[in-house]
């Protein structure tokens, strides 16, 4: 079944049976005393592009961090692959196939290009999952040109392909991708959301949070709107496109 268009590119639904890959049952989690998320659940099937959209301070963020195991769940599960990893800590869920490209992108700013790839290489996820380093070189022309420049010299949207690429060669098989568009030029959040669906294309899952919704309702087939750490609506792209109520009042924007 084909789904929505992205820039011109029909692009092929993948099937959604079976188990989820990652599920969030019930979760409450923060920082130290400070409650972020309250009771939250939702589920990204293998093969899917899900977005996770919000205001400012909605928990956006913090969802990613306790799927990746920066957090820890208070109550509530997370699943991967049926697997409980609550209490896996980052290393460990690398190791599953679990990417997180983080809001700032945290590129090392000394090390070039290659170094950075060559990095990640090292303690992520077993080889099925991974790209070589001159395979994911090869998916970014602007980086396949600059190897030798320092991470540091590096304009914003090619910091942000860099983090991808790494997270490739770390072995994503599930990528979380935290404001990817964030602070880029139009033209080059062209760029990086062409670089998600080809990547997704090659079959790596994602979740996709992004404060830009038109980003958002492009790429995902599903979406999950979060208000004060719960969700609070969740449906297909076309669906929240056209629910002007939950657009206003959860995410103030018109689309």
């Amino acid at each position: 079944m084909s789904g929505e268009d992205v820039h011109g590119i029909e692009r092929d639904e993948p099937e959604r049976d079976g188990e989820p890959l990652l599920s969030l049952s019930g979760v409450d989690a923060g920082y130290g005393e400070t409650q972020v998320l309250r009771d939250l659940s939702l589920s990204v099937r293998e093969g899917e592009i899900v977005s996770l959209v919000g205001r400012n301070g909605a928990g956006k963020t913090t969802t990613l961090r306790t799927i990746n195991g920066i957090l820890h769940p208070t109550t509530g599960t997370v699943t991967f692959r049926g697997e409980d990893i609550s209490e896996f800590d980052a290393t460990e869920t690398a190791k599953r196939g679990i990417s997180l490209v983080p809001e700032q992108r945290q590129i090392f700013p000394e090390l070039t290009v290659l170094e950075n790839l060559q990095l990640a290489a090292h303690g992520g996820a077993d080889d099925a999952y991974s790209v070589s380093v001159e395979e994911a070189l090869g998916m970014f022309e602007n980086l396949q040109d600059r190897t030798g420049n320092e991470g540091s010299s590096l304009s914003g949207g090619e910091q942000q392909m860099l983090a991808i690429a790494r997270a490739l060669v770390a072995g994503a098989d599930l990528m979380l991708l935290d404001e990817p568009t964030e602070g880029l030029a139009p033209y080059i959040v062209e760029d990086v959301m062409e670089i998600i669906a080809d990547i997704n294309d090659r079959g790596i899952t994602v979740l996709l949070v992004e404060q830009n919704v038109q980003v958002g309702l492009e790429l995902a087939g599903r979406n999950y709107v979060i208000d004060q750490g719960e969700i609070v609506w969740e449906g297909s792209s076309e669906e929240l496109r056209d629910n002007r109520r939950v657009l206003d009042r959860y995410l103030g924007v018109s689309v």
